[in-house]
């Protein structure tokens, strides 16, 4: 499969009547469609005949030249595993995992802290409500952990990595 035939499937939907007809198919409000552009949209793989004659859509053929042109898997380190399952969208979905995965995250959130510089409590709870709305939690979780220190209501990083 080349990109020629993404060209050739994307130009079909470019076209008016063959992306009305489409249309048609997908969202079963298929009546007298025109037998062109049917034929068109199968040539590209886009709809098919059932054996009682009648037209469907094939959606699936998207799915298929996206896999067809998918880029080999990068292989990914465990850490950066675990950062794409628990940060979406920069965003951390849940705070109940395991330990080890945790600290990935809490060291991967301590970097974000420049080593030696103090932060107010309040400068913390706004770079921590950024991952989670329980940002308490998170610093709380930091501290513990010993990747941020505490003295009153000053923070400052004292673990995790540092990029040199």
């Amino acid at each position: 499969m080349n990109t020629e035939e993404i060209r050739r499937v994307l130009g079909l939907l470019y076209q008016d009547e063959t992306l009305r007809t489409f249309a048609a198919l997908v969202l079963g409000t298929a009546g007298d469609l025109p037998p062109k552009a049917l034929h068109k949209l199968a040539a590209g793989g886009l709809a098919a005949r059932d054996d009682d004659g009648t037209w469907r859509a094939r959606p699936e053929r998207f799915r298929e030249l996206l896999r067809a042109h998918a880029e080999p898997a990068e292989e990914l380190s465990p850490e950066e595993r675990v950062l794409r399952t628990f940060l979406v969208d920069g965003r951390l979905t849940t705070m109940t995992m395991r330990r080890d995965k945790r600290l990935v995250v809490l060291r991967y959130i301590a970097t974000l802290f420049e080593p030696g510089l103090r932060y107010p409590e309040k400068d913390v709870n706004v770079t921590l409500r950024a991952f989670h709305d329980d940002y308490a939690a998170l610093r709380r979780y930091l501290v513990d952990e010993g990747l941020l220190s505490r003295e009153g209501n000053v923070y400052w990083r004292s673990g995790g990595p540092v990029d040199l």
